[in-house]
């Protein structure tokens, strides 16, 4: 979506004058655009190749055979995720490949609309007005509707951007898993916002909210398929144990220890059902960093594709691990002062970003999580005045064009490792994702300076 227009639903959220003639405007262009994007897929004659990967995972564990050494499709594509995962793919067995083919993209746009649904409440959290005296009703009534148009324009443009796209071309999970990240991370009910002053229910700076009971449970169940989402959870404990030294227990460290709880509880469940494909991939296969493809692969958006591509090189030695310490205490300092400062989506950019970054392989239809980071800068810059809100609205065009650039794939790849010998420009476009993300932590770090900055300049007033 255009950011101009995302700007424009975000300043008049809670405000439309006929908010069901927008639903209807903005339902009618979603389904347009789901539909060409469809079209579109098929036409592409997209293979959904990790989907009949995730199938052959689950029939490989119903038929009792070694899960670790299968080889699926003609690109003998080896499994790469937690037992776990593996558990969950049994029902793909069922459905014959072209019905589970209908079946997951149909499945990836509906999750589509939903990760937008969680992004925008998460973004907008305290940027929706009170309902006037007298006109409670009426409110109400836009507060349901508005959002919703808001959620399908978003949807009806973000489906084209490439993470979008890729993710629906090979099958993927990426948008389940960040679906129940973001259903940790969001209020339940429109009510439990924070104030302007970053108060949660609890009335606590910072709190995340009443949220619901099982808060935490979506990063737990998403660790134990995908370990990247795990970082959710070390931000929750990081910012629970700062918050514990003036409030004690808090709701930052229960929904940590719910995410651990579930992560742990899965694992073992695993651990009881596959005995040996447990042990085998918690003591060998998850140290094998180039079993899920070349690391200069221009489609690796990580940190390690990067220093490979730079380096010339398909091991990066070192290099990668030293970077990604490095990285790691930038992006959770972000992540953590961010939310102790009420910014919660900040704080969800900046561990998405790190959590992407330091990741062996992030491919780049990992990179989903460039929607609700676009939609933060956008809602910055529609609330943001003078300077700052356009400055905030330029990062958010500016992030918006990389992810829908399809830049990476301008360079030479494929076959024969030609990643290894590109050049700068080459070298550029193949890292516009890492960069951005880096830029996005270090534009984070600088708030952060910045409003302590103005909070020891009122302290000394």
């Amino acid at each position: 979506m255009t950011v101009p227009v995302l700007v424009r639903f975000v300043r008049n959220s809670g405000r439309s004058a006929a908010p069901h003639r927008s639903l209807l405007i903005a339902g009618t262009v979603c389904l347009a655009s789901f539909t060409a994007f469809w079209i579109a897929q098929r036409a592409a004659a997209v293979s959904m190749i990790d989907l009949l990967v995730y199938r052959a995972e689950g029939r490989t564990v119903l038929e009792g055979r070694d899960l670790y050494a299968m080889r699926a499709t003609a690109a003998r594509l080896p499994t790469t995720y937690p037992p776990f995962a593996a558990l969950l793919f049994t029902p793909l067995t069922v459905p014959p490949v072209p019905v589970l083919r209908t079946l997951a993209t149909a499945g990836n746009l509906l999750l589509l609309v939903v990760f937008v649904r969680l992004s925008l409440r998460l973004v907008l959290q305290g940027k929706t007005p009170p309902p006037k005296e007298g006109t409670q009703k009426e409110a109400g009534t836009q507060k349901a509707a508005v959002p919703w148009a808001a959620t399908l324009w978003v949807a009806a443009f973000a489906v084209w951007c490439e993470p979008v796209w890729t993710t629906l071309r090979y099958g993927q999970i990426n948008l389940l898993l960040a679906v129940a990240v973001l259903w940790d991370l969001c209020p339940r009910d429109p009510r439990d916002l924070r104030d302007p002053r970053g108060r949660g229910a609890t009335g606590a700076p910072g709190a995340p909210g009443q949220g619901h009971r099982w808060a935490g449970a979506g990063i737990g169940f998403a660790a134990a398929v995908k370990l990247t989402p795990a970082l959710f959870a070390v931000l929750l404990l990081l910012t629970g144990l700062v918050r514990a030294r003036r409030a004690g227990w808090n709701p930052w460290l229960r929904q940590a220890a719910t995410a651990g709880a579930v992560f742990a509880g899965t694992t073992l469940l695993a651990a009881a059902l596959l005995p040996g494909d447990s042990r085998r991939y918690w003591t060998g296969i998850l140290f094998e960093a180039a079993r899920a493809g070349r690391a200069e692969d221009t489609a690796n958006q990580s940190l390690r594709g990067v220093l490979a591509r730079l380096l010339h090189t398909s091991d990066p030695g070192l290099w990668w691990p030293l970077v990604a310490v490095l990285v790691t205490g930038a992006g959770l300092t972000a992540a953590v002062a961010a939310a102790l400062r009420g910014e919660r989506a900040g704080a969800v950019a900046a561990c998405a970003a790190t959590a992407l970054l330091i990741s062996p392989v992030s491919w780049s239809h990992h990179w989903v999580w460039c929607v609700p980071v676009v939609l933060f800068l956008a809602a910055r810059g529609a609330t943001g005045r003078g300077a700052t809100g356009r400055g905030a609205t330029g990062r958010a065009a500016s992030v918006w064009l990389v992810f829908c650039s399809y830049a990476l794939w301008w360079v030479p790849h494929g076959s024969g490792a030609p990643e290894l010998a590109q050049g700068a420009t080459e070298m550029a476009l193949s890292a516009l994702y890492p960069l951005t993300a880096l830029a996005l932590i270090g534009w984070l770090l600088g708030e952060t300076v910045r409003a302590r900055g103005y909070g020891q300049a009122v302290a000394n007033e």
